[in-house]
């Protein structure tokens, strides 16, 4: 008798201890898994958007939008306008979210947080704000799609924050190389870049 109960004794330890370490063990993976959805989490960023309107300055009939997407550390801007004459068309970014002046000129001059020389995106010194040209059809439509990891939206480096900032179409064509803004001519559209 005393066998036979030392035998079920031990069979019921046996099974305790395993079942005590099956739970543990589903614990453990149970722990795994949160930690494993928290660290992606941590690296996987919502995209920011702003949609900004494109109001005329200097008497034009410009209309337009400007959309700001900021996704895996670069922003993209995607801007289509109506109402310009055919042919280039300068665009830039401006220092000032204001654009109260009917002549655009309360947006400041060209973003340069990084104080460089006027010039063509990617090549030698440029502003921050220096986009460059788009064309414009016979019908006076026109789009341009930009990208940068220069840029973002509303973080906290100053250098790359567009908020706060304006865009601005200009009446003529940038040729990236007059001080201080490449000799665009009117700024005949702005819209102001707010969260």
């Amino acid at each position: 008798m005393k066998r036979l109960s030392l035998t079920i004794l031990c069979s019921a330890a046996l099974i305790f201890t395993s079942c005590k370490n099956e739970n543990k063990n589903a614990d453990e993976r149970d722990l795994d898994t949160i930690e494993s959805q928290d660290s992606t989490d941590a690296t996987t960023e919502e995209p920011k958007e702003l949609t900004i309107n494109i109001e005329p300055r200097s008497n034009s009939n410009i209309s337009g939008e400007a959309v700001f997407t900021e996704e895996d550390g670069e922003v993209t801007l995607t801007a289509t306008v109506s109402g310009l004459t055919e042919g280039q068309h300068a665009i830039h970014i401006h220092e000032k979210a204001d654009c109260s002046a009917e002549d655009g000129t309360s947006a400041g001059g060209h973003w340069n947080p990084t104080m460089e020389d006027h010039g063509k995106w990617g090549e030698g010194e440029y502003h921050r704000g220096d986009i460059g040209n788009f064309a414009v059809d016979a019908d006076g439509n026109g789009s341009i799609t930009f990208t940068t990891d220069e840029w973002c939206i509303g973080c906290e480096d100053p250098k790359k924050d567009i908020v706060g900032k304006s865009i601005m179409i200009h009446e003529g064509v940038d040729d990236f190389t007059s001080q201080p803004a490449g000799n665009a001519g009117a700024r005949v559209g702005c819209g102001e870049i707010t969260m």
